[in-house]
């Protein structure tokens, strides 16, 4: 250390070469919810099949503090159909994944997002027996 950074610290000052290298505080970032590359598979299948078969046309993503939301579509303009939700809060209760219809009526709950979605195929096959 020099004399003149010595002096610098005696008054307070800190070395340039300290101020330089010395990182910049953030603020720790908030944590978010978010569906992994396994959820997403899943739920993209699903949608996928969806739009070849012309019941849906667009979706959603929300990506919030607490819980995930995909949301489906029928027009873009339009409330959703389903909502597809990943609340980590209720792991211990109902089960972290939710299908809620467009007035907000849960379909159904669990902890394996497969078995959810499969309320969603249902709706197919309840059409094909009252026709």
């Amino acid at each position: 250390m020099s004399e003149a950074d010595e002096n610098a610290n005696m008054r307070g000052a800190k070395p340039l070469a300290a101020t330089a290298s010395a990182p910049a505080f953030h603020p720790p970032a908030k944590p978010v919810v978010a569906f992994n590359r396994k959820e997403l598979d899943v739920i993209l299948r699903l949608y996928g099949r969806k739009v070849a078969e012309g019941e849906w046309r667009d979706y959603a993503m929300d990506l919030l503090k607490d819980r995930a939301v995909f949301s489906v579509f029928r027009r873009s303009s339009e409330m959703p159909l389903y909502r597809i939700e990943k609340d980590p809060k209720l792991a211990r209760r109902q089960g972290v994944y939710s299908v809620v219809a467009t007035g907000g009526m849960i379909l159904k709950r669990g902890h394996d997002l497969a078995q959810v979605l499969k309320v969603l195929d249902k709706k197919k096959h309840l059409r094909l027996v009252e026709a």
